[in-house]
């Protein structure tokens, strides 16, 4: 059988990323050739560490033991200050020592990075071509700037937020350059239940908090053009919020089973294998 090559972009997600390393784990499991890979918020943090060289089983073990609440930083004079309740720097410097320091030259593979510039409503994409100088864990730190959680922050005359608040149609273009085709997995959220208690002294933590879950659990839901339905994979991860900093270990294994069972069941279809 002709080994299939594919351009995986591990698309969304926030704090759900081990739904991506599940993805991963499948795309090895079916033996599936990439040399290029795209990153877009919590998918960036897998897909920036794969490109590093770290293993999908050395990923895994990073998504499901690593304690999120470590970046949470939250304070309320940042948010007026700077558009943010975190400074996100806690998570830049996490990122950049498990990627060595590494700029976008120093990879082995061809890993696109997207974010948006808020300002102008555009995608900047991070890459060996474009951006080669710059670290990957400042463009990482750049697509998982999820509105209001972390501070905005400039590269240039950019202004630049979570690249999931992008169209589709920046995500599905020809990235390696030869017509090698896409796949997008994108994780689709349901409305979380459990309400949250904004009753209190101070509520306006809470109000931020419930104002960005059903934001980013909103542009999950949105609706997928047809003519990119081919190359996407819709991996529904249920009511896990994008922004839970304090999942335990066995909500992210349940994540990371979600990812690796919905892959399983539809790369033979996306991909023609019998």
């Amino acid at each position: 059988m002709t080994k299939k090559t594919v351009v995986p972009i591990f698309a969304g997600g926030g704090t759900r990323l081990p739904a991506h390393v599940g993805i991963l784990h499948a795309l090895q499991a079916f033996d599936i050739d990439f040399n290029h890979l795209v990153g877009v918020s919590g998918g960036s943090i897998v897909s920036s560490l794969f490109a590093a060289g770290l293993s999908p089983a050395e990923i895994k073990d990073i998504a499901l033991n690593t304690n999120y609440n470590q970046f949470r930083e939250f304070s309320l004079l940042k948010l007026i200050r700077n558009g943010g309740l975190s400074s996100g720097d806690r998570f830049e410097q996490w990122m950049d020592g498990l990627l060595g320091g590494k700029t976008f030259a120093e990879l082995d593979y061809n890993l696109h990075i997207v974010a948006t510039d808020v300002a102008k409503g555009t995608p900047v994409i991070f890459n060996k071509e474009q951006t080669p100088d710059v670290k990957v864990s400042l463009a990482v730190r750049f697509s998982m700037s999820i509105p209001l959680i972390f501070s905005f922050k400039t590269f240039g005359d950019h202004v630049m937020v979570d690249g999931s608040i992008l169209s589709e149609d920046a995500l599905h273009r020809d990235w390696a350059k030869d017509g090698t085709p896409v796949l997008c997995f994108r994780l689709k959220g349901e409305h979380e239940n459990n309400e949250i208690n904004i009753k209190g002294f101070f509520p306006i933590y809470k109000y931020v908090t419930l104002l960005i879950r059903t934001f980013m659990t909103t542009i999950s839901r949105e609706y997928i053009n047809e003519a990119f339905w081919h190359n996407t994979v819709v991996v529904n991860i249920g009511n896990y919020s994008a922004v839970d900093f304090s999942m335990t270990t066995e909500q992210k294994q349940s994540l990371f089973d979600i990812g690796f069972k919905t892959a399983q069941e539809v790369l033979p279809i996306k991909l023609g294998k019998n």
